[in-house]
């Protein structure tokens, strides 16, 4: 089994974070800014983002409008919409940034590794061979091949089209 490490994340989820009267996705949900919030797409119940710190390049998140901690907290439509959006989005990678493989995943609670507790999302994490080499083992540092500006509109006009 091959394990994805990140260990220069570690500073992100440590670091003490802003008390926010809504959640991040709340903000960006209600946001015009979609290229300064990296979103590449918005659908009726949900959006979906590029991660601000990507665990592999093209890494993105797809978020519900609607504010819930977990799942059970959306209507059987607005989880069916979430993965509807999941599938374009792959559709979309695979095409656009051709990876061999994707980590899906939900973190669900603090102790689970979740970044924003209050609000449900579910991460897709574009792969390769190598992708996670000795620069994140030793150099503490993360490579991203692409600036995320240029790679959300390339996302964007993806899906858009």
């Amino acid at each position: 089994m091959e394990s994805l490490h990140a260990p220069w994340r570690i500073e992100y989820i440590l670091s003490p974070k802003p008390q926010l009267s809504e959640s991040l996705f709340q903000t960006i949900a209600q946001s015009s800014d979609d290229v300064g919030n990296y979103v590449i797409a918005r659908d009726r119940t949900c959006y979906a983002l590029l991660n601000r710190y990507p665990y592999t390049g093209g890494h993105l998140m797809v978020v519900p409008y609607k504010q819930s901690p977990d799942l059970d907290g959306l209507t059987d439509e607005e989880v069916s919409d979430l993965w509807k959006l999941v599938r374009r989005c792959i559709a979309v990678l695979k095409s656009e940034i051709k990876p061999e493989g994707f980590n899906l995943g939900i973190n669900l609670g603090k102790v689970a590794g979740a970044g924003i507790i209050e609000h449900v999302h579910i991460h897709i994490v574009p792969r390769w061979s190598g992708d996670v080499n000795f620069m994140a083992v030793i150099a503490d540092t993360s490579v991203v091949p692409q600036a995320l500006t240029e790679l959300a509109a390339k996302l964007r006009a993806a899906m858009a089209a």
